[in-house]
């Protein structure tokens, strides 16, 4: 149960013509402390509940567990969450034998695109596609529990 990832800022809009699936998302959090996170997603017509633990110290592999739920507990649910609901767009873009997730936000956070690909071990070597940026794994601040509290539109 845990999730390898890295993540990404993204430099231009190119991966669009890659995307083989797009869906709209909207997040919040019942508990948006570092150690341990507890989230509501809406992913279309889906809805999931997930928890996940403190990253290690380079942020790449964490404790996640998530359980899809009735989307209409979904939608209570996220009534209960704190303030700083996240809303996106996530992109799935195929790049050698991985897939590269790439989220383009929506309202506070309008602005910020991140790209992330999940990896079986911390040391495994992926492709990097030219729209790929500067590597932002392990630093909280694009966490998207940290961006319900701070958004990106306050970053500047």
């Amino acid at each position: 149960m845990n999730e390898i990832e890295r993540k990404f800022l993204v430099t231009t809009t190119e991966f669009l013509s890659e995307s083989i699936r797009s869906n709209r998302i909207v997040q919040g959090y019942l508990n948006s402390n570092p150690e341990r996170t507890v989230r509501i997603r809406i992913k279309e017509t889906q809805g999931f509940i997930t928890i996940k633990g403190k990253g290690n110290e380079t942020g790449t592999t964490r404790f996640e567990w998530e359980k899809e739920i009735k989307i209409t507990e979904a939608e209570q649910l996220l009534l209960l969450c704190e303030d700083g609901v996240i809303d996106k767009v996530r992109y799935e873009i195929p790049s050698g034998k991985h897939l590269y997730e790439v989220d383009v936000f929506e309202g506070d956070n309008k602005g910020l695109i991140i790209a992330e690909i999940e990896l079986n071990d911390e040391n495994e070597s992926f492709e990097k596609p030219n729209w790929l940026g500067e590597e932002v794994t392990g630093d909280d601040r694009y966490y998207n529990a940290s961006l319900s509290v701070s958004s990106y539109k306050n970053w500047k």
